[in-house]
């Protein structure tokens, strides 16, 4: 395996019947995988420690990382000294894992959705990242409208008679989001437990968008479930 490009990581969740996987790099980030990406294994365990190439949310060409030497034992931590910097050597891949872990803002949640997740239909969402992202994209909606309104104007169109201009930005801007608002709709079923088709109760009117609105309002399973491991951020 070429290491260019590679990084250090630890799986947390496989599913060796489904062949899908989550794993944590050594840059905090979570990356999902299947059995197509384990280069050199067949399988592998939980908490175990690997060696990928990231591809914007999927860890690629994994492999089982070499184990580090035995380092001495280190003295105890220092007042003021977080005790996971302590007796832990320089560029090691281990990664620090914290119960209900720090997780982004909602801007940075939103940020995620149309990067890294932009059509990502695997894995869970908390109601925070659900909500961030829908806020932001409220807010998109009306930046577009104010930018093609001013344009229309500038173009010599009456917009507020004919908004011409306004219409397009807003339909290219919904456009642009569409496909992560179905996206993070379907992760924060799969939060509570709930298959990502529930999503077709949008197809019922009136009654299916509000089930569906309900749906992510309801907090999130504080266990791994089926569609992976508890989000970041969530406390058990």
């Amino acid at each position: 395996m070429t290491t260019t490009g590679t990084i250090g990581g630890e799986v947390i969740y496989f599913d060796a019947e489904r062949g899908i996987g989550f794993a944590t790099g050594m840059n905090g980030n979570r990356y999902v995988f299947d059995r197509h990406d384990l280069e050199a294994v067949e399988s592998v365990a939980k908490g175990a420690r690997i060696a990928f190439r990231p591809e914007g949310d999927r860890a690629r060409d994994i492999a089982l990382a070499q184990p580090a030497a035995r380092a001495p034992a280190a003295p105890p931590a220092a007042a003021g000294v977080p005790a996971t910097a302590v007796g832990v050597p320089a560029g090691s891949h281990a990664v620090p894992t914290v119960p209900g872990g720090a997780a982004p803002g909602l801007f940075g949640y939103f940020r995620r959705a149309i990067g890294a997740s932009y059509a990502n239909f695997r894995g869970r969402a908390r109601r925070k990242e659900y909500w961030g992202f829908v806020l932001f994209a409220a807010l998109a909606m009306v930046l577009a409208a104010g930018i093609g309104f001013m344009l229309g104007q500038m173009l010599g169109i009456d917009e507020e008679r004919d908004p011409v201009v306004t219409s397009i930005a807003i339909g290219f801007t919904g456009l642009l989001l569409l496909i992560p608002s179905l996206a993070v709709t379907v992760r924060r079923q799969h939060d509570i437990g709930l298959s990502g088709w529930f999503l077709l109760l949008w197809l019922i009117p009136t009654v299916g968008a509000l089930i569906v609105l309900v749906f992510t309002l309801i907090p999130s399973q504080k266990h791994e479930n089926r569609w992976g491991p508890v989000p970041d951020g969530i406390r058990p």
